[in-house]
């Protein structure tokens, strides 16, 4: 099912054993727009610190009761290698990150098949100054959100939010602030329909036309994103399909 990521703020994030803070922010690969970790503030038990969580230790979030369970212990993520989250987080970090927790790394490289066992960092001098690099592709949803949106011919808003699938944790629409050019309504873009992003300028460029954009379907941002309201934003636009 697709849900708003900004509807996950402050959720509890509940261990196997007790609660281990709130939902910070997502990171997201922004080659391929699929999210990698959630960022957990720790709050007042490990005060300053916040850490990241892969998808796969995720659980189905319990929307009533705001719990956002994962398959770690309390000790585990206390334990936990430690990540400054307000830097680019480096390739051999994440490979520490892996190995500790023994999550199946999502990358391919150092000789590693995607989904493959867990390696050590590499030990080739030139490989080690690499991974040690931050990986410019990991972005937070709360750095993009507030980016400007432009069409082809203008600028239409800025980043509100996110939706994505609570299964595969892909972003499948970026949600768009249009309140200084259309009042009181926020509109859909697909990131397959993005044509540059641009991270020092921070901005997002669309390609369609700001006339296109207006007259799509509205988006209504109290109800879910269901396959038929798809159906209708990708036939309005002529796109192909991500799900066929």
């Amino acid at each position: 099912m697709l849900r708003s990521l900004k509807g996950l703020s402050d959720f509890s994030i509940g261990a196997t054993d007790e609660e281990i803070g709130k939902v910070h922010s997502f990171l997201f690969d922004s080659k391929t727009w699929v999210i990698r970790y959630l960022v957990a503030d720790t709050g007042r038990w490990l005060p300053g610190r916040k850490v990241l969580i892969a998808v796969s230790a995720l659980g189905q979030p319990n929307w009533e009761g705001r719990v956002f369970p994962v398959s770690l212990t309390k000790e585990q993520v206390k334990k936990a290698p430690g990540i400054d989250t307000d830097k680019p987080v480096s390739r051999q970090r994440e490979i520490e990150l892996h190995q500790y927790y023994s999550w199946a790394p999502y990358w391919a490289g150092y000789g590693v098949p995607l989904g493959g066992t867990p390696v050590s960092p590499p030990v080739d001098p030139e490989e080690a100054k690499e991974a040690a690099k931050g990986d410019p592709s990991l972005r937070s949803t709360r750095e993009v959100k507030g980016y400007y949106i432009h069409a082809a011919d203008g600028q239409i808003g800025h980043v509100e939010d996110f939706i994505a699938g609570d299964e595969d944790w892909v972003i499948r629409y970026l949600v768009v602030d249009t309140r200084n050019w259309l009042p009181g309504r926020s509109v859909l873009v697909s990131p397959q329909w993005v044509r540059q992003v641009s991270w020092d300028r921070q901005e997002v460029v669309v390609d369609a036309a700001k006339e296109t954009v207006k007259n799509c379907p509205t988006y209504n941002p109290s109800a879910p994103v269901n396959r038929e309201y798809e159906i209708q934003l990708y036939d309005y636009y002529g796109r192909p399909k991500y799900w066929v």
